[in-house]
């Protein structure tokens, strides 16, 4: 209120000039009324209003009868006062709804032109750098603002810039969780959800907003884009990483291909140089066999390897042919007897199943299951592989008794490089067998799914299903592969 002190002051000055010149009360009022009229420009409604009445007592005071009294002896010149009273109460109203009107246009403008500034900043900025350092302190300095803070939600951690007096990190983060907005315009902090095409990707809060209703909504959207710009950067970046360590992973494979094999067929053919060389003593053409055995189990493994990692990385098109499954069964069953002797398999069901597949495919899937229930049962546990045909399609079963799945890994146990959380106590691995085995049952028109009948049990059993059946011998057999030491 300060600001009248200056108008009253005029308005006494004027008082003394006027009553002793003895001024008419038109002259007088219209005097007034041009001080009021004049303050009113400068100052707010509430000032003017007091200058208004403090002119109007004065001219009522001093130069309407009977003077030195605020009585009015003549109807007429209450009419005059009344008018007076309205005409400057109106004419500071609505200059002070003008200067507010202005001076809000002010703000707005000068608030659109930061925004521009701060867009263009924005897009010159590469789009991998810190939220704080190209978004949250331009904006805070741009709009003068005590404190900005941002909520990611893929980062779930709030960084904030400035000095809050009111917790807005934590307010931030409150307001993304439970998805509810806040504004308070008395302390000027806003909290608003950033809402993209991708969904909710956090929240922005700021402190200190001059108008919450012309800036909050403004800088919402454009914190949001520059966030969705980030993440699609950062998602784009990944990408392209993935695709570029696929090629790398691929050159490294062909390399190890060639680095494997090569050493292995030398070894195997040296073998067999020994060999034609003269008789060998029995113990000598021993260690030649156990040799022999074991750099092609080497070369097995490793051709396996080799082959679902390519598998992973391409697409599984099967060359189909029409297959007797029992006899393929059987070489498998024997083969993994040999390399597993302290394991019993048993091999149950129809004796003769044909089918139009992958036969190596198969195999390679099939195998998968087979080891996989080798290296994660007990020793002496028994491995049952089962047979059936369900209308038109083949189902194999592979059990064994071992360390029960979580349910709440069950789901996931299928999925790409994924390992159970004892998986790794029990044996390496790369996390790809299952995933491999999944896809060329898919490649086939088929399925490969864990039983969760049990899901606290120990028996394990995965179920590898087809629905390309050709024919079906109607007699079952049973087969027993006993270990071999």
């Amino acid at each position: 209120m300060l600001q009248t002190i200056p108008a009253v002051l005029v308005v006494a000055v004027v008082t003394f000039i006027c009553f002793e010149f003895q001024v008419g009360f038109p002259t007088v009022s219209f005097t007034y009324l041009v001080i009021v009229v004049l303050h009113s420009l400068n100052g707010d409604f509430r000032s003017s209003l007091v200058v208004s009445v403090v002119a109007f007592l004065c001219l009522n005071y001093f130069f309407v009868p009977p003077i030195f009294s605020l009585r009015v002896s003549d109807s007429s010149d209450t009419v005059a006062l009344i008018a007076f009273l309205l005409a400057g109460t109106v004419i500071t109203r609505l200059t002070s709804r003008a200067q507010q009107a202005a001076h809000w246009e002010k703000v707005q403008r000068q608030d659109t032109t930061r925004l521009y500034q701060l867009a263009q900043r924005l897009i010159a900025v590469e789009p991998g750098a810190s939220p704080r350092s190209f978004l949250l302190t331009p904006l805070r300095e741009a709009f003068d603002l005590r404190a900005v803070c941002l909520f990611e939600a893929s980062a779930a951690q709030a960084q904030i810039d400035g000095q809050s007096s009111h917790n807005l990190a934590e307010m931030t983060r409150d307001a993304f969780i439970t998805a509810k907005e806040f504004q308070d315009t008395a302390s000027g902090i806003a909290i608003r959800l950033l809402n993209t095409r991708i969904g909710t990707v956090g929240a922005i809060g700021f402190e200190g907003l001059r108008d919450i209703g012309l800036a909050a909504d403004s800088l919402t959207a454009l914190v949001a884009l520059a966030v969705e710009r980030s993440v699609a950067f950062q998602r784009a970046s990944n990408a392209a990483a993935v695709a570029e360590a696929e090629v790398f992973r691929g050159t490294v494979l062909d390399a190890l291909a060639h680095e494997f094999k090569t050493p292995l067929t030398t070894v195997l053919t040296a073998v067999e140089a020994i060999r034609d060389t003269g008789p060998l003593q029995p113990e000598q053409m021993q260690m030649t066999q156990v040799v022999e055995a074991e750099a092609s189990h080497l070369e097995q493994l490793t051709s396996r390897v080799l082959r679902l990692a390519r598998l992973d990385r391409e697409e599984v098109k099967p060359n189909f042919e029409t297959i007797e499954m029992g006899s393929v069964l059987k070489e498998l069953v024997e083969q993994y007897a040999r390399r597993w002797p302290d394991h019993p398999f048993q091999l149950k069901g129809l004796s003769k199943i044909t089918l139009s597949a992958d036969r190596e495919l198969l195999r390679l899937a099939i195998g998968q299951l087979l080891d996989n229930a080798c290296k994660y049962s007990p020793p002496q546990a028994e491995i049952e592989i089962s047979l059936d045909v369900r209308g038109n399609e083949f189902e194999l079963r592979v059990r064994n008794t071992g360390t029960s799945i979580p349910a709440a890994e069950r789901s996931r146990i299928f999925d790409r490089f994924y390992r159970g959380s004892k998986a790794h106590l029990k044996a390496a691995g790369s996390g790809l067998g299952l995933y491999v085995a999944r896809k060329i049952a898919t490649a086939h028109g088929g399925n490969v799914t864990l039983d969760d009948s049990q899901t606290d049990s120990a028996d394990i059993s995965f179920c590898f299903t087809l629905s390309t059946v050709e024919s079906v011998e109607a007699h079952e057999t049973q087969v027993q592969s006993a270990n071999r030491r």
